[in-house]
């Protein structure tokens, strides 16, 4: 299944703990659109948030934030995991 890395470049007030609350959301919703948010990063000086998900398209991907939480990413890309 192809994976997709997006970022969000700088959510006001981030928090780990509303990192944590809102890449809860998204597992909740995840099985709907048949994609699986796997890992993020995050940075709670910049406000930067990575989301690494695996999903039969960027679509998927996106619509899962859309229904969990709102908050859009910025930018997603379709990426290759190395070693």
């Amino acid at each position: 299944m192809p994976l997709f890395m997006d970022s969000h470049r700088h959510v006001q007030g981030l928090t780990a703990a509303a990192c944590e609350a809102a890449h809860a959301k998204d597992v909740e919703v995840q099985a709907n659109y048949g994609a699986r948010y796997l890992r993020y990063w995050f940075d709670e000086t910049t406000g930067k948030i990575f989301c690494l998900v695996e999903a039969p398209n960027m679509e998927a991907a996106i619509a899962v934030h859309r229904a969990s939480h709102g908050m859009m990413a910025d930018e997603i890309v379709a990426v290759t995991e190395g070693v």
